[in-house]
């Protein structure tokens, strides 16, 4: 089985979150640890990652809200070819983080390539952290299957999601997919819709 990377957002995925879950269900599982979790270096946070996967190669990234962001930032890094698979879950847009909770975030382009893995996006239709048409139009860009869950807010102990089991076969379909056979990105459309082109 392969090692599954849990990369939380702000404040980390505390007692109860569905990632904290994950952490205790699953013995193939390891939370890619940072030092500031209210604060985020997202260098650093992304620089940690890539150091779990160089210990950890095919590993598949369970990533929640700016862990989604770190993952996909993952596309362009050398470590890429260490990933099996991501499964990215309620992407956020650094606007409305930053917009949310100010100057907690340091502002950067949201990576919009499309990934050189398998990825699965699942996203909400009242995240206050995404606008669901740019959680889908995001999944396109990045070449992710995407998964509507739905009213499911920020997907997280807030909304009710505790321990979320759905996400675990999500995860089992990453471990059987190929990159052969995962959907390609459309590049521009993220761009053009967040105003980004140019």
């Amino acid at each position: 089985m392969p090692t599954k990377l849990i990369i939380p957002g702000l404040n980390g995925s505390g007692e109860g979150h569905w990632q904290d879950h994950w952490l205790q269900d699953d013995p193939d599982a390891i939370l890619v640890e940072q030092r500031d979790w209210s604060r985020p270096d997202l260098i650093e946070w992304t620089s940690n990652v890539e150091k779990a996967l160089a210990r950890h190669p095919g590993s598949i990234l369970i990533a929640h809200s700016i862990g989604a962001f770190i993952a996909a930032n993952l596309a362009t890094r050398p470590c890429r070819h260490l990933v099996k698979g991501a499964l990215l879950v309620a992407p956020c847009d650094l606007l409305r983080v930053s917009s949310i909770h100010p100057g907690a975030v340091e502002l950067r382009p949201m990576p919009a390539v499309t990934l050189p893995f398998p990825s699965i996006l699942v996203g909400s239709r009242n995240d206050p952290y995404m606008a669901f048409e740019n959680a889908k139009a995001y999944a396109d860009c990045l070449g992710s299957d995407f998964i509507d869950l739905g009213r499911a807010g920020h997907i997280n102990v807030d909304s009710g999601y505790g321990r979320w089991k759905k996400g675990y076969r999500l995860a089992a379909r990453l471990e059987r997919h190929s990159y052969a056979d995962a959907p390609r990105g459309r590049p521009g459309l993220f761009e053009t819709l967040f105003g980004l082109e140019g």
